[in-house]
């Protein structure tokens, strides 16, 4: 069985698949306002007549490549390729402003590549019980992860606490408008047809981080642009120290990242802001988070691409989907007459074994395409802003219209631009506000099927073991200012 896994994994075949699939993934991933669901649903028709195994191997390599990809205009540009990237592009693109942006990339590169392999050696050796476990976290623990994740990001941010507080909530009243899916109602319209869907993501992301950069990069002095004229790949892998100084934050992201994606309908945005919120409550030096910090770029990249192995693990155990791109991945499955669970274990084992192989060597395969990108990325980045910060615009307003078909989340995007200068005028951070709207619905929905299944009875976030841990948690950051001042106070006194 050992060697017929072998020569599956090495056959020529798969790895043709696994190496355009990587490839093509990172390309669209790079690029602002395409997504990885988007290439995977395109590409599904064409593997109709595939082998099965080919078919899979080519997806999910689309699926990792797409997750990776996305880093690098975020830390050139500060525009997430992917909304998984908003963290990156947050740290990332500071960053890359203070050292040599070649260097910035290889780790985040680096990063993405541990996160991705820890998370398919999880998948190859506790896909079952680590599926039947997630099954045991409730609607009561996913709420209070959310709290717990609002709250750290909200007080653990550089500047004032209370403008992070703000933002956080800022962003967790832009994500109330639209249709309210527990009473299929919808609220805050304010009798705009439009706006029965709410404020889309992708509009916002790249308002604020693609609109209101490509304004600034026009007043701002100096350029990604000016710190070399030439990238010598030599110097881009990490050295043994830099592997020291950063493992235990990218194992820590990464099995945060894995178990994020374990969970069904979570997504790779949330691993990754997980994973920078935990990463942000250990460091020592939590003011430079926002301002460009590795210790953020390598929890965000090892976060997000983390979870594409564990969303994995239930799609692949029990035939439920943990992300967007693993129900197309089902589709697909179906499509061939396979279906997903234990049972594949038994009927197509030489499936479940190119679905693993493919989430472990694919990683390498993206480190790789990104690592040789990184030169054309480079010329890209020495783009003068008066040419590049109109472009940007343009291509931000075709991704967007291309995912609705609509201008309204043209305009959106466009007032989000304008928000997103105010904050940077009014000093309020970005990535409170930016967490509070995407983790605002799940805690929402999360809040409401809790009370349903308790019947309006609180007490069951507080009297679970995760769920109270998680909120006791956030009570005391939240408390933990007057707490410490008290107790220097007192240690004052007895002095």
């Amino acid at each position: 069985m050992f060697f017929d896994i072998l020569q599956l994994v090495f056959s020529p075949g798969h790895i043709l698949f696994l190496l355009i699939g990587t490839f093509t993934g990172v390309v669209i991933g790079a690029i602002p306002g395409l997504s990885g669901a988007m290439l995977i649903a395109l590409t599904l028709p064409l593997t109709f007549g595939m082998q099965p195994s080919h078919a899979v191997t080519l997806l999910v390599a689309q699926y990792v490549g797409s997750i990776g990809g996305g880093l690098l205009t975020a830390i050139l540009l500060r525009i997430p390729g992917t909304p998984a990237s908003m963290m990156t592009a947050i740290e990332g693109h500071p960053l890359a402003r203070k050292m040599e942006p070649a260097r910035v990339i290889a780790l985040g590169a680096s990063a993405s590549l541990f996160g991705g392999v820890v998370s398919a050696i999880v998948l190859i050796l506790v896909s079952r019980p680590l599926a039947d476990l997630s099954l045991r976290f409730g609607k009561f623990e996913f709420f209070s992860l959310v709290v717990l994740s609002l709250v750290i990001v909200a007080t653990i941010t550089r500047g004032n606490r209370l403008r992070g507080l703000l933002a956080a909530a800022l962003g967790v009243l832009l994500a109330m408008p639209g249709t309210d899916h527990s009473s299929g109602m919808t609220r805050l319209t304010f009798g705009f047809w439009n706006m029965e869907t709410g404020f889309g993501l992708l509009p916002l992301l790249l308002g604020l981080f693609g609109v209101t950069q490509a304004i600034l990069s026009l007043t701002e002095p100096q350029a990604i642009a000016e710190k070399g004229d030439r990238v010598i790949l030599s110097h881009v892998f990490l050295k043994l120290k830099q592997w020291r100084e950063h493992f235990s934050n990218m194992l820590l992201s990464s099995l945060i990242g894995t178990w994020i994606g374990i969970l069904p309908g979570i997504g790779a945005n949330v691993g990754s802001i997980v994973a920078y919120s935990m990463a942000m409550s250990r460091s020592k030096k939590p003011e430079e988070f926002g301002k460009g910090s590795a210790e953020g770029l390598v929890a965000s990249e090892a976060g997000n691409n983390a979870t594409v192995g564990g969303a994995l693990v239930p799609l692949v155990a029990l035939g439920i989907p943990g992300s967007v791109i693993d129900a197309i991945l089902i589709g697909a499955l179906t499509i061939h007459n396979l279906i997903p669970g234990p049972l594949l274990f038994r009927t197509q084992p030489e499936v479940v074994y190119a679905m693993m192989s493919s989430a472990l060597i694919a990683n390498f395969a993206m480190y790789a395409f990104i690592l040789l990108l990184i030169p054309v990325a480079a010329r890209i980045a020495r783009v003068p802003a008066a040419i590049i910060a109109p472009a940007i615009i343009l291509f931000c307003i075709v991704g967007v219209f291309a995912e609705s078909n609509r201008m309204f989340d043209v305009y959106v995007m466009l007032a989000f631009g304008l928000v997103g200068i105010a904050f940077k005028t009014a000093r309020i951070p970005i990535e409170p506000f930016v967490i509070g709207f995407v983790l605002a619905p799940l805690g929402e929905e999360n809040l409401r099927s809790g009370l349903m299944i308790s019947g309006g009875d609180w007490m069951p976030f507080l009297t679970r073991p995760l769920s109270g841990s998680f909120l006791a948690a956030a009570l005391l950051m939240l408390l933990w200012p007057t707490i410490s001042g008290l107790f220097k106070r007192r240690h004052g006194d007895m002095k």
